[in-house]
């Protein structure tokens, strides 16, 4: 009787072993949708439901809900950080050349410098910005309303295909035509605008607390090493 039993209990435990085992398929199938929802930025954080990825440089991180509930909301929103970026990435190009630079073009030009008394970019924080003469903000705000105006004819005649943040402007043909590469192009520019948008920050939060320049602050970035 023993011998029966431990034979019967044997062959039982011999099937189980070739049963497809359903409760760790459907765990795993349950732990990758989970996955899928998670922030690529902040894996232990839900997503939020419209940052699906199809954005370029979309990580699914906005703890702040910027983005909206909706569609249009987003796309406004990440139009906004597009041009953003690219006023940033201007920016902390001109910023350290003001400093460098300034003196000897206003010396050349028989111009009174814009630098502050310290040799700082005239700013909100720094000030200076008296200095500036109103022309020069006519100049930009007219350059502003043609990128604006330009985008907005973009977005009518484009309809869907529109493609946000263009405004038409390509003078050295660096947007691809493929598909994948135009993405890639988008994603590095989104990328770069951020780092950009937060070095903007620091420049002037630096000389506002040190009331030194950028330039004379980290020379190992801005003066020549010979």
């Amino acid at each position: 009787m023993k011998l029966s039993t431990s034979l019967v209990l044997s062959s039982v435990a011999a099937a189980s072993a070739f049963a497809p085992n359903t409760s760790t398929r459907s765990s795993t199938k349950l732990s990758a949708g989970s996955d899928e929802d998670m922030s690529k930025a902040l894996p232990f954080v839900k997503r939020p439901k419209l940052l699906d990825g199809t954005l370029p440089g979309d990580v699914g991180f906005d703890p702040f809900g910027f983005g909206g509930e909706d569609k249009a909301s987003l796309a406004f929103m990440r139009e906004a950080e597009i041009k953003h970026s690219r006023l940033a990435m201007l920016a902390v190009v001109g910023w350290p050349l003001a400093e460098l630079w300034d003196k000897k073009i206003a010396a050349v030009l028989g111009l009174e410098p814009a630098l502050t008394s310290s040799g700082e970019s005239p700013s909100l924080l720094n000030g200076g910005l008296d200095k500036i003469e109103p022309e020069y903000w006519v100049i930009v705000l007219a350059i502003a309303a043609l990128f604006e105006n330009e985008s907005k004819q973009a977005q009518e005649s484009n309809g869907k295909n529109y493609v946000l943040g263009d405004c038409g402007f390509d003078p050295l043909g660096l947007f691809p035509e493929d598909k994948k590469d135009q993405f890639d192009m988008q994603t590095k520019e989104i990328k770069h605008g951020r780092i950009a948008m937060m070095a903007i920050l620091g420049f002037a939060a630096q000389e506002a607390l040190y009331n030194t320049p950028v330039v004379a602050e980290t020379p190992f970035f801005f003066q020549p090493i010979f």
